[in-house]
């Protein structure tokens, strides 16, 4: 084997697709995590680690992703974790509390293959008033089809709680959530998507998505426009 550890390329991707969420200003210090979701296509006996063919692994990056190392990974510090059994297998560093509501992330449906929590400032204006986001922007209303950006009721951060509401959000959407963002009450954001890149561009368009709908809320407020605009029309299509 010539690779310097375990799914190398795709933790490569990961580290560098987690410098970018940070240095785009789509989080801040006080944390955020991603993992992808890796079916073994082989089994793989490297140093220490086994990886059995055909079982599901997580890749994720560590705590303090943000604070320690303002998100510039390496791939060796991102972890490789045992879907199963939530045990870290290979990695620097140490898993995020949050480890719980990704795994229940990924319980809730099969087809989950990407985890993508935030603390995106625009966003998390919504987030933090505890109302839906209104969908106004022809990207996310319609092109990435996100239907209502719904913000789940407050539950403390990293606690069984939400991750228990988190699972049972995401089982209620049925394949819906394949393609999915809440905001979490006071806390950020969480993206579900089959693709890790995906889950990046929807996290930029609810940014542009959450400014602009601010703003429509203010003209509304003061009376300058009726309702909220979306593809040249006076609508709450979107907000459904």
């Amino acid at each position: 084997m010539t690779e310097a550890y375990v799914f190398e390329p795709e933790r490569r991707d990961l580290a560098m697709v987690a410098r970018e969420m940070f240095n785009r200003k789509n989080t801040n210090v006080a944390g955020g995590n991603i993992s992808v979701k890796i079916t073994a296509p082989e089994t793989i006996d490297f140093g220490n680690v086994h990886i059995k063919k055909g079982h599901d692994y997580i890749i994720m990056t560590p705590t303090f992703m943000s604070e320690a190392w303002y998100g510039k990974l390496s791939g060796a510090q991102i972890l490789v974790v045992d879907l199963a059994t939530g045990e870290q297998i290979d990695g620097v560093g140490r898993l995020t509390r949050e480890i719980n509501m990704h795994i229940e992330a990924y319980e809730a449906n099969p087809g989950i293959k990407v985890v993508y929590h935030s603390h995106a400032e625009e966003s998390m204006f919504w987030a933090t008033i505890g109302q839906d986001m209104p969908n106004v922007t022809e990207i996310t209303a319609v092109n990435q089809d996100l239907g209502k950006i719904k913000c789940l009721p407050y539950r403390e951060a990293c606690s069984k709680e939400l991750a228990d509401q988190v699972h049972s959000s995401l089982s209620a959407l049925g394949n819906q959530a394949l393609t999915n963002i809440f905001l979490l009450n006071s806390h950020g954001v969480l993206i579900t998507c089959t693709d890790l890149h995906e889950a990046t561009r929807i996290l930029e368009t609810v940014e542009w998505n959450a400014k602009i709908a601010y703003q429509e809320t203010i003209f509304k407020s003061l009376g300058l426009i009726k309702d909220y605009q979306s593809c040249g029309t006076s609508t709450t299509a979107f907000l459904d």
